[in-house]
């Protein structure tokens, strides 16, 4: 059985190369190494550190299991553990030329880094809440001086700062061919340099880092307390700024208030240009999945389906992107359409653990507000169309952004049978797909709710 998850394994990683794209493979799936032992019941995969094994479980626990299913069925479940043994890789996104010692200092070479190529300018869905971060991205990349330098982006996680750095570096060597860059982030600036102290060799290290044309590091804030590796990087901030080469820094939060960080690196990094992205708006999350969907054309999905996924996940782009993921490949293994009801089966605890507490007398006072009639009319016998109508957008939004069940819906609105509440929801499903003034008032009213 060893041989055969062997060989299931090689399947899985050309298949995680092919989906995840050379820079994200290169940075944390390349490193994964089947442990010896593995067998159906238990597959194990090794990461050379903690940081790596746990964001891979949160970034792929759920897909690895997938993917090794479809090689062998009666896999039970993926280990993914840290291992004992260091990290091989290099510190730019790309192999680094080795530098021989009789080489003088400006010899080191960093060959053209292989970003993302998914993430481009082109690919990234603009809107007010990341637009003049996205300009001011657009405008790191343009030849000439740098208007400003360092740039420094800062948003929660999965708001899309990595996506505008990959953007960059596509950007800045289209433009720039003969020029250099580095992508790397925090923890691995500061394991690298670490390794140059152990092997008494930071001149090396300081040399490939300050050579170059393009700097970029992301996740600052894990350095937060490393005070060496914070005096290290307030030099080489020093030294890009002297120069007037380009600086890029990401982190979860402003220059300020960044925790752990001597003032004097934190008013460095203020200096250029500071701009943050702010979490995605309902309709920003909704233009996403249509973004994202372009790049599936084999996948049919009912724009019910894409609103629900907008609506209902809420916390960060990535979630929204990883939900989507798992939807499509849910679908795909077990050749099943796409539909309302399984989107919530298959997503049901992601909706429900990202899911704003909205109540259904939440729903209902917005409802009676938006078409002007009276609340207590909603859970009333009245039968008129301008009664009726705004009634049945009611239980489907009850539907779509609770938890509640089809019984507990029909009781809330007059003591009505369930069978009821599912009429409602197909009728207004049916007449978005056909009533431009129903869809407003129904994306409207979303948007409203969610506040």
């Amino acid at each position: 059985m060893e041989a055969a998850v062997a060989k299931a394994w090689s399947h899985v990683r050309a298949n995680l190369r092919r989906s995840a794209g050379q820079r994200l493979f290169d940075q944390w799936l390349k490193p994964v190494v089947l442990i010896e032992g593995s067998n159906a019941d238990v597959v194990r995969l090794g990461l050379p550190s903690a940081f790596m094994t746990q964001w891979v479980k949160n970034h792929y626990a759920e897909r690895l299991l997938l993917e090794f299913r479809g090689q062998i069925p009666a896999v039970c479940a993926v280990s993914i553990e840290t291992v004992a043994e260091e990290p091989k890789r290099v510190l730019s996104a790309a192999p680094v030329a080795p530098v021989a010692d009789s080489a003088p200092v400006a010899a080191a070479a960093v060959e053209r880094p292989q970003f993302d190529q998914r993430f481009t300018f082109e690919r990234f869905v603009i809107d007010a809440t990341n637009r003049v971060a996205c300009n001011a991205a657009k405008a790191m990349a343009q030849p000439g001086a740098p208007q400003f330098s360092p740039l420094y982006l800062h948003a929660g996680t999965g708001q899309g700062k990595t996506h505008l750095m990959h953007a960059i570096g596509h950007a800045f060597l289209d433009a720039n061919p003969e020029a250099t860059a580095i992508y790397v982030t925090a923890e691995r600036f500061m394991f690298e340099f670490v390794q140059a102290l152990r092997n008494k060799d930071t001149h090396a290290f300081k040399a490939r880092l300050r050579s170059v044309d393009l700097l970029m590091i992301d996740d600052l804030q894990f350095i937060g307390g490393k005070d060496a590796t914070q005096q290290e990087f307030f030099h080489t901030v020093n030294e890009f700024m002297s120069s007037g080469k380009r600086l890029v820094i990401a982190a979860d939060r402003a220059p300020q208030a960044l925790e752990g960080f001597e003032p004097r690196l934190a008013g460095r990094l203020g200096s250029g240009l500071v701009a943050d992205i702010k979490p995605a708006e309902l309709e920003l999350r909704r233009a996403i999945v249509g973004r994202k969907l372009t790049d599936m054309p084999a996948v049919s999905m009912p724009h019910e389906v894409m609103d629900l996924l907008a609506a209902r996940i809420t916390t960060n782009v990535r979630e929204l992107e990883g939900a989507l993921n798992r939807l499509v490949a849910y679908a795909q293994l077990n050749n099943e359409v796409i539909t309302i009801d399984f989107a919530t089966n298959v997503l049901g605890e992601v909706l429900r653990s990202a899911q704003r507490r909205i109540t259904i007398d939440e729903i209902q006072r917005a409802v009676s507000a938006h078409f002007e009639v009276k609340q207590i009319d909603l859970i009333s016998e009245r039968r008129a169309v301008a009664i009726a109508r705004p009634r049945q957008i009611a239980m489907y939004l009850a539907k779509r952004l609770t938890t509640r069940s089809l019984p507990e819906i029909g009781r809330k609105f007059g003591n009505r049978d369930h069978s009821t509440v599912i009429h409602a929801v197909k009728r207004i499903e049916d007449l978005r797909a056909k009533d431009v003034e129903i869809d407003t008032a129904v994306r409207t009213l979303m948007r409203t709710l969610e506040g």
